[in-house]
């Protein structure tokens, strides 16, 4: 080939060659674009990790709280849940908190946790739980007139452990409320939340939720220069917040309209004092004797006069010279004179106290109570307790109980119902209800009769609240363990003894046991004969 041939071949050759060169490698753009990838790539990783030993880090400290709270809570289960704080709190943990950290543990295969959880899963509380324990710290602070502050403090009579809430607890308080339509008490649970929160206290929860959730139900309880200044602090905190703006403008426009109506120009400034539980009226509701009810829980309005008190006294009871009382008779005392109303001292041993809880204790369910239009037996929200029925065949001690019943009272108790155990744990109450039917002809109350008589088992102290209470008499009966009070429900002709009607007060601090035994009508013709009159 010629010069310019072999020079054509070698240009082609290098060129060829170039381009393989070139096309194998990656521009230098490119490359600089993978060292700057494996630099983010290290920095994931290294957050990887910090991620982890954050988990972990948080799982030790979950781990080393929860070890020292049930090391206080296992040593006295009772005890500790005698606070209500605390029984609420163990709702919340279970049903929302232990969630969360199985979430956290999740992130990463952990099938021993994962495992153990699941087969644990199925006692846990659920939402309802939870809700439920929220309402009893409401119903308690109702019935009691306990502010906010001494929930969330743990300034209860009483309390053997310290409790407090914190920010979130009180935030998730107030939001249940909200959600309730309980305008009322999410203003004091979301105005503590905002008052903790003011002098120091960390929380997940933001402020501006807060005053978001405080602000409308401010609003909601008629109090519109707070609400504005509680919506414009939120302004404040955050402006592009999407209902802080319209709410404020609205809450403006509504103030201006009210101030016209009274022919004013000028609205006052909004009350600087805090919240307490009397700033606001807490709505009326169903019950027409709610505030009789609650102060005899407290201990305030009884009705004891000293001529009443004149009357009362204390005697020795045998039955009528019942054989088994004829060496040890029952001490009996009066508690209220009309309707007469006795409590026995030493009725229940605590040996047969542990044993009537023992044999409950399996059985416990949520206590019912029958509907008046349909008469089929349901729960209901005044009526918070859990209770079991006990047989005579179930325990020589049962039986043995029974007996004594019968013998005390002079009254048969083979048509009676069977022993009742109940127990009211964190803010559990029955309210005021009558214990005879007003509808004596239904079911097996036509072959029974109606309850004629109460006989009533206290078988725990109270630390505080769990009194027995008669709102239409002005009466309240103290839990003494051991002892046991009787009432007739039933005048002599048949007829409801309507002063009878009584409540269960909330258990404020402390576990309330009881067991009833309701004497009914049959069997009773000759052992308490009628009467002449209606209400002989």
């Amino acid at each position: 080939p010629s010069r310019n041939t072999v020079s054509l071949l070698g240009v082609q050759l290098c060129f060829t060659f170039y381009k393989f060169l070139t096309t194998w490698s990656p521009p230098k753009s490119q490359m600089t674009d993978l060292i700057f990838t494996e630099r983010e790539l290290v920095q994931s990783l290294k957050e990887y990790i910090e991620a982890e030993e954050m988990k972990l880090e948080a799982v030790k400290s979950w781990a080393n709280k929860l070890d020292m709270l049930t090391h206080a809570s296992t040593s006295d289960p009772e005890g500790f849940l005698a606070h209500p704080v605390n029984a609420y709190k163990l709702m919340k943990r279970l049903n929302t908190e232990w969630s969360e950290l199985e979430s956290l543990v999740l992130q990463d295969p952990s099938d021993g946790f994962i495992s153990n959880m699941s087969v644990h899963r199925q006692y846990f509380p659920d939402e309802e739980d939870e809700k439920g324990a929220a309402k009893a710290l409401m119903r308690l602070q109702d019935t009691y007139k306990l502010d906010s502050e001494s929930f969330s403090k743990g300034k209860l009579p009483g309390v053997r452990y310290n409790a407090e809430l914190t920010v979130d607890d009180c935030f998730d308080m107030g939001k249940l409320a909200y959600n309730e339509i309980d305008y009322y008490h999410s203003v004091l649970w979301m105005q503590q939340a905002l008052r903790q929160m003011d002098l120091g206290e960390d929380a997940k929860t933001a402020k501006a939720d807060i005053l978001d959730y405080l602000s409308y139900s401010v609003y909601q309880m008629g109090d519109l220069p707070r609400a504005i200044e509680l919506t414009r602090r939120l302004v404040a905190i955050d402006p592009s917040h999407q209902r802080a703006g319209a709410n404020l403008h609205y809450f403006e426009q509504l103030l201006s309209k009210e101030l016209r109506a009274r022919g004013r120009s000028q609205q006052e400034p909004a009350d600087e004092r805090p919240i307490q539980l009397d700033t606001y009226e807490r709505p009326k509701d169903y019950l027409p004797e709610r505030e009789v009810y609650e102060a005899l829980c407290r201990g305030e309005g009884v009705k004891m006069t000293q001529k009443r008190r004149s009357r009362l006294f204390c005697r020795y009871q045998d039955g009528n010279r019942s054989p088994r009382l004829l060496l040890k008779p029952m001490k009996e005392e009066d508690e209220w004179d009309s309707p007469h109303i006795v409590r026995f001292l030493e009725a229940l041993s605590d040996e047969e106290i542990e044993k009537i809880k023992e044999l409950a204790k399996p059985n416990l369910a949520r206590a019912t109570v029958r509907d008046p239009k349909t008469g089929v037996l349901t729960v209901a929200h005044y009526r918070v307790s859990k209770s079991a029925w006990l047989e005579g065949e179930d325990d020589p001690v049962i039986a043995r109980v029974n007996q004594r019943i019968e013998d005390i009272t002079g009254l048969s108790v083979d048509t009676a119902e069977l022993l009742q155990v109940a127990n009211y744990g964190v803010g559990g109450q029955y309210e005021p209800h009558y214990d005879f039917s007003r509808r004596p002809f239904d079911g097996n109350l036509k072959v029974d009769g109606n309850r004629l008589a109460t006989y009533l088992n206290y078988m725990s102290d109270v630390e505080a609240g769990g009194a027995t209470v008669f709102p239409d008499i002005g009466a309240a009966i103290w839990p003494r363990k051991g002892t046991a009070v009787f009432w007739y429900n039933l005048f002599k002709s048949g007829e409801g003894d309507y002063r009878t009607r009584h409540a269960a007060c909330p258990v404020l601090v402390g576990s309330k046991w009881v067991s009833n035994k309701w004497i009914h009508e049959r069997g009773q013709e000759f052992r308490r004969p009628c009467g002449l009159t209606e209400v002989d």
